[in-house]
């Protein structure tokens, strides 16, 4: 997606500025022509509260055929027949293009359910969400009312159109969009940080496979280069961080059983907050471990 600053989205003519913005809200043009006569914006942030307050001030048949532009989630006929660019991304980055056929199964069934209960597709930020997430939320929002999930529609699609914006276009303000996952490892054995030991961050799946995430070694400090996730936001699920610990303290030659006592240990957590810092430490000797949530 190429970018676009935010001082030449104000300069644009309209129809360049409605162009640039056409598929910010999923083949909804017309809130970028009514978003156009209100120029200069000072910041993303007001760019994208006149954005929603054009959605919420609609007659509610627009904002209806707005929700009804949204594609159904791993939806195998419409992924044929072709998403715009923005849904493929974001629909390829909740694993949503590479489900089990048990995940199939259970997506086809409840976006049926709920079409048939409500006439039009559920819609959810996948990019804050794990498959798993996904499938709970579909569950739960299965009991509203259509009134109810008219507005969660409406929520759904303010966080994908903040998402869509961050990519687009570079402001002075930042939209608060992303989370940030990170770890450090203490060797107490040693009372300094632990520098090379390889870290794995697995995505954990009811239905499907698991999935690697991010694969790191720690530094001198302990901690890893890069956040284990950053740059967007944090999908609400289940993880597992693996740290690979026998190997570092066998080649400080610290005494260990054989087999040693402790080899990979995992650490099993859940995310529930998207645009959080979850700061997940491993505390460690050759004979005990300890994490904790940070900050």
């Amino acid at each position: 997606m190429a970018q676009i600053s935010l001082a030449d989205l104000n300069a644009a003519d309209k129809a360049s500025f409605v162009a640039a913005l056409a598929n910010v809200v999923e083949y909804s043009p017309w809130i970028a022509e009514k978003l156009a006569g209100q120029r200069p914006f000072a910041g993303i942030n007001q760019l994208h509260s006149a954005l929603m307050a054009a959605i919420q001030s609609a007659e509610p048949d627009v904002q209806l055929a707005l929700i009804r532009a949204h594609p159904d989630l791993a939806n195998k006929t419409q992924r044929a027949a072709g998403l715009t660019a923005e849904s493929t991304d974001e629909q390829n980055s909740a694993g949503l293009d590479r489900l089990s056929e048990a995940e199939y199964a259970a997506f086809e069934r409840v976006n049926n359910a709920y079409r048939d209960k409500f006439g039009f597709p559920y819609i959810v930020c996948v990019r804050r969400h794990t498959r798993d997430s996904v499938l709970r939320d579909f569950e739960t929002r299965l009991r509203n009312i259509a009134k109810t999930e008219t507005r969660r529609a409406i929520e759904e699609i303010g966080r994908i159109s903040a998402l869509r914006l961050d990519q687009l276009v570079v402001a002075d303000d930042k939209l608060k969009v992303h989370g940030r996952l990170s770890t450090h490892v203490l060797d107490n054995h040693a009372g300094k940080p632990a520098a090379g030991i390889p870290v794995e961050l697995v995505e954990l799946a009811s239905l499907g496979e698991s999935r690697v995430i991010a694969r790191a070694i720690t530094n001198a400090d302990g901690r890893t280069d890069q956040p284990l996730i950053g740059g967007r936001p944090l999908p609400i699920g289940r993880y597992e961080l693996k740290f690979s610990v026998a190997k570092y303290y066998a080649e400080r030659n610290v005494p260990l059983s054989d087999p040693p006592f402790l080899d990979e240990i995992p650490l099993r957590f859940a995310i529930s907050e998207p645009e959080s810092h979850y700061h997940v430490p491993l505390l460690v000797t050759p004979w005990s471990y300890s994490t904790y949530r940070g900050s």
